[in-house]
């Protein structure tokens, strides 16, 4: 099986901690030169320098702040005019918890921007270089939620089915082009997002941490929460030559959660 990415270049979104972190490393395992995005520059200068380079690679990063599309738009045109890249990895913050009747209209259009115009306009940049190299991997790290909803987190759900929808749109008319896009759903992983979701629940039911945390598990058939690098080895599977079938898919890493096929 070629799991080999030595000569790819990867832009990877959100790439300072979490499952954005993890997949940047295991793409730089397998030999991906890897331009991380993300908003902190001191933290994007630690981690590029961290990064595995047993291939000589070359690493980068950009500074963008997701919340402003322009300075996204700015910064991956900067990267593609030159560097052609071969693999994107759309990854940032989910919107705060809260339910649909209380959410207001700009909590819609700030999670809008972030998620779906952002993996746009990083697309539209990426695409002309996938298509001249004869190879490209768009992947989008969203949520188990495009499948079964996920309670108290209307604005999440609500954004992350119109990305899958945007995810197998594009899927069907660039496959021609040798161009994969497919959707990782992480399950509960451990990372900032869960540690607040987790804060949120002991705040509303007025219960302990150690209680929230098991009311989550004994849902997971795995009884356990994931690692980011469980949902990175996926990631990096369908950036690799050996998914070069898999496209407009969305994969659950979930340990089993989603209640459906």
């Amino acid at each position: 099986m070629e799991l080999s990415l030595k000569g790819k270049n990867a832009v990877v979104c959100g790439s300072t901690r979490g499952i954005g972190l993890a997949i940047a490393k295991e793409l730089a395992l397998l030999g991906a030169n890897c331009i991380l995005f993300a908003r902190n520059e001191m933290t994007l200068k630690e981690i590029v320098h961290r990064l595995p380079r047993n291939n000589g690679q070359e690493h980068g990063y950009r500074v963008a702040d997701f919340s402003e599309p322009a300075a996204v738009k700015d910064a991956i045109e900067t990267v593609v005019s030159k560097t052609n890249i071969h693999i994107l990895i759309n990854n940032t913050g989910g919107p705060p918890p809260g339910s649909l009747a209380e959410a207001s209209a700009n909590a819609f259009e700030n999670a809008f921007r972030q998620h779906l115009i952002n993996n746009q306009l990083l697309a539209q940049c990426v695409l002309p270089g996938m298509k001249k190299e004869g190879y490209g991997r768009i992947i989008n790290i969203i949520s188990t939620s495009v499948k079964i909803p996920l309670h108290n987190l209307g604005v999440s759900n609500t954004i992350r089915a119109a990305v899958a929808a945007w995810a197998k749109t594009l899927s069907n008319e660039v496959a021609q082009y040798n161009i994969t896009v497919n959707n990782v759903l992480p399950g509960s992983t451990q990372t900032d997002r869960l540690n607040s979701l987790i804060d949120e629940t002991v705040k509303k039911k007025n219960t302990s941490r150690e209680m929230a945390e098991k009311e989550m598990t004994d849902k997971i058939p795995l009884k356990r929460f994931g690692l980011p690098e469980e949902i990175a080895n996926v990631a990096a599977f369908l950036a690799s030559p050996a998914a070069s079938y898999v496209n407009g898919t969305s994969i659950p890493v979930d340990g089993g959660r989603t209640g459906s096929i």
